[in-house]
C-alpha cells in the first residue's frame, strides 16, 4: 500500500488520461464514417453517461443537506439547477457540487455536443504533421497553467495543493475550457493512430516505456512537480504513448484484456462516479466500525465501492442504456460500439 501511495494521493492525475482516452475512442470510432448523424450520436452518449450519473445524485442526496449548509442560498439554488444539467462545471465555485467528482462529466457533455464539428476539422493526414499539432496542442494546454503560476490571480501566499481555494484556480482545475487541449489531443491521436503501422514488438516497447515512465513520475517527481499544471494535462505525450501501446496485440494488452480486468475496466464509470460519495458515507456513518471489519480497512470499503458499481452497471447502467439508444434513428454498424 504504502508503494503505491504516491500515485492513490495523485490519482486526480488520471482525469486527464480519461479525458484524453476520451476523445481518441470517439474520434476512432467515428472518425471514418461518411456521415455521422448528430442527433444519435448525442444520444448514444447521453444514454451511456446520464443513468449512472441520475443514480448518483439519488443515492447522495443526502449531500444537499451539507450543501445547503455550506453555501448561501443563491449558490445553493442555482446548484441544484445545474447540477442534473450537467451545467454545473462551467461555474467554478459549483463545480463539485453534490457530488464531487461529477465535475468531469460537465466537461464530456461540452466535448460530446462540440464532437461532431471537431471530428471534421481539416485534420493533417501524415504521422508526422500529426505528431507535431499533438505536441503543439499539448503545450497550448499548459499555457493557461503556466501563466497562473506567473501571475498568481488568486493572490495566495502559501505553497498551491489541492486544499488551496481560490475562483481562478477552481476554474482551472474544473471548467470545460481547461480540458479542451487535452481532448483535442485525444482526437489527433485517434487520428495519428490510423496513419501508423507499428509491430505487436513495437508496441509492446511503447507500452513498456510509457508505465515505467508514469511509474519513475509518481515515484520520484510527483512531489516536485507545481500541483497547477498537474490539472493542466502534464502527462499527455506519455498517456498518449500509452494508448498507442495499448492500440494492437501485445503482452500488455493481453494482460488487460483477462476477464476481472475486464469487468474492472466495464464496470469502471459506475465506480468513478459512485466511489467517492459512498466511500465518505460509509466513514461518516463508521459502517465498517460497526461490523468490527476497521482492521481490513479501506480494503472493506473498496470491496463495497467495487460491489456497489458492478451492480449498478448490470441493473441500472446497460438496461436503460439499452433502453434509450432503442430511440436512435439508424442501426449501429457492425463493430461499432456507442
Amino acid at each position: 500500500m504504502q508503494l503505491l501511495y504516491p500515485m492513490i494521493n495523485n490519482s486526480y492525475v488520471f482525469v486527464g488520461f480519461f479525458i484524453l482516452l476520451s476523445g481518441y475512442v470517439l474520434a476512432y470510432n467515428y472518425a471514418d464514417r461518411p456521415r455521422l448523424v448528430k442527433r444519435d450520436f448525442w444520444l448514444a452518449r447521453f444514454a451511456r453517461l446520464y443513468p449512472i450519473y441520475l443514480l448518483s445524485l439519488v443515492l447522495f442526496c443526502n449531500m444537499l443537506v451539507v450543501e445547503y449548509h455550506a453555501r448561501s442560498a443563491g449558490q445553493f439554488l442555482a446548484g441544484v439547477i445545474l447540477t442534473p444539467l450537467l451545467m454545473q462545471g462551467w461555474h467554478p465555485m459549483l463545480a463539485t457540487f453534490w457530488n464531487t467528482v461529477a465535475w468531469t462529466l460537465s466537461c464530456e457533455a461540452v466535448f460530446y455536443f462540440a464532437f461532431p464539428w471537431m471530428v471534421r476539422l481539416p485534420w493533417p493526414r501524415t504521422p508526422g504533421r500529426l505528431a507535431a499539432l499533438l505536441l503543439g496542442i499539448w503545450c497550448a494546454g499548459l499555457i493557461p497553467h503556466t501563466l497562473y503560476l506567473i501571475f498568481n490571480p488568486d493572490g495566495l501566499t502559501t505553497p498551491i495543493d489541492r486544499y488551496s481555494y481560490g475562483f481562478w484556480l477552481r476554474a482551472l482545475k474544473y471548467t470545460p475550457l481547461s480540458y479542451l487541449c487535452t481532448f483535442l489531443a485525444g482526437i489527433t491521436l485517434a487520428k495519428l493512430q490510423s496513419t501508423l503501422s507499428i509491430s505487436g514488438r513495437q508496441r509492446t516497447a511503447i507500452a513498456a516505456g510509457s508505465l515505467l515512465a508514469i511509474a519513475i513520475f509518481f515515484g520520484f517527481a510527483v512531489e516536485r512537480v507545481p500541483y497547477v499544471l498537474m490539472h493542466g494535462g502534464l502527462l499527455v505525450p506519455i498517456f498518449s504513448a500509452l494508448v498507442i501501446g495499448l492500440s494492437g496485440r501485445n503482452i500488455f494488452a493481453s494482460a488487460f484484456s483477462v476477464r476481472p480486468l475486464m469487468l474492472l475496466g466495464q464496470a469502471s464509470y459506475a465506480l468513478f462516479l459512485l466511489h467517492f460519495n459512498f466511500i465518505n458515507l460509509l466513514r461518516q456513518y463508521n459502517i465498517v466500525a460497526r461490523l468490527h471489519l476497521a482492521a481490513l480497512d479501506p480494503w472493506i470499503s473498496y470491496g463495497a465501492t467495487l460491489v456497489l458499481a458492478i451492480v449498478a452497471m448490470y441493473f441500472v447502467e446497460r438496461p436503460a442504456r439499452q433502453f434509450i439508444l432503442s430511440y436512435k434513428t439508424e442501426p449501429l454498424p457492425a463493430g461499432k460500439e456507442m
